[in-house]
């Protein structure tokens, strides 16, 4: 079976929970580092669980929430990278590649009941689109407008 990588979109921000911040919305940042083995240099959840290094979720999780009346600034989920196409089409496992940095996708995240704050029913109407957590498979630095790719196999096995 060969892989080739297929242009799913781009980056539309790159937030961190940096040493010293706290809460929600994530501040931006020009861009991220994303660091095999570690996690985002300077993120202070950075060398926690690898397999929760990075998170991210598509624009659709605004636009639900605008839908309702919740205007929500970007980084509120608490979302690493926000995307322009929805990641949770994708399959845990799926691998991404944007610039260097390789990522794959290792598990969606749980509903948060903290999310209430922004509007009591933003956790239910999200309950399908609140993010993915994400490994990091190769280091490598990532930038708003830097395109997404998946790896797909180009034979599927009968």
């Amino acid at each position: 079976m060969t892989k080739e990588n297929i242009k799913l979109g781009k980056v539309l921000g790159t937030f961190s929970a940096t040493i010293g911040t706290s809460g929600l919305p994530r501040p931006k940042v020009e861009n991220l580092n994303l660091i095999e083995n570690y996690g985002i240099k300077n993120d202070k959840f950075a060398n926690d669980d690898l397999n929760k290094t990075v998170m991210i979720i598509g624009i659709k999780s605004y636009n639900i929430a605008k839908n309702h009346g919740i205007n929500l600034l970007y980084g509120s989920y608490g979302e690493n990278l926000l995307f322009d196409f929805d990641p949770h089409e994708l399959e845990v496992e799926e691998i991404l590649q944007i610039n260097d940095a390789i990522i794959q996708i290792k598990e969606k995240c749980t509903l948060c009941n903290h999310l209430s704050v922004f509007g009591k029913q933003l956790p239910k109407l999200i309950k399908n689109h609140r993010g993915l957590y994400c490994k990091i498979l190769k280091s490598g630095i990532i930038k708003k407008n830097s395109s997404v790719f998946v790896k797909s196999n180009i034979e599927k096995s009968a």
